[in-house]
């Protein structure tokens, strides 16, 4: 039986995000006024992995300069599930969202 230990998450940026280049060519699609978020997955709780990003601790750059808030209305019910499912469901989820013209950063 495979261990459901692993978790995706979304974290919400701050929209000063948009003024990286980077991000904003990652998203053509992007909608104004919608939320830019950042997609992970984890073998740690959400919370703590948030925190970790912040504390620059295996932290994606937007993350760390741009992170608000976790947004668990958008994972919770997703969580927990086998690794391999996460993985997939962490670009998955970034697909669906930046589909709903969210400016998302996933890698």
């Amino acid at each position: 039986m495979l261990r459901e230990r692993h978790n995706v998450y979304v974290i919400e940026l701050a929209k000063d995000v948009l003024s990286e280049a980077k991000f904003k060519k990652a998203n053509p699609g992007y909608l104004s006024g919608k939320p830019c978020v950042y997609v992970g997955m984890t073998g740690y709780d959400p919370d703590t992995r948030f925190d970790q990003h912040k504390a620059g601790i295996k932290s994606n750059k937007y993350a760390l300069k741009y992170g608000l808030r976790l947004m668990p209305e958008i994972y919770e019910k997703l969580n927990p599930m086998p690794y391999g499912d996460a993985i997939d469901m962490e670009v998955a989820l970034a697909i669906s969202l930046q589909k709903m013209g969210y400016g998302v950063w996933q890698n």
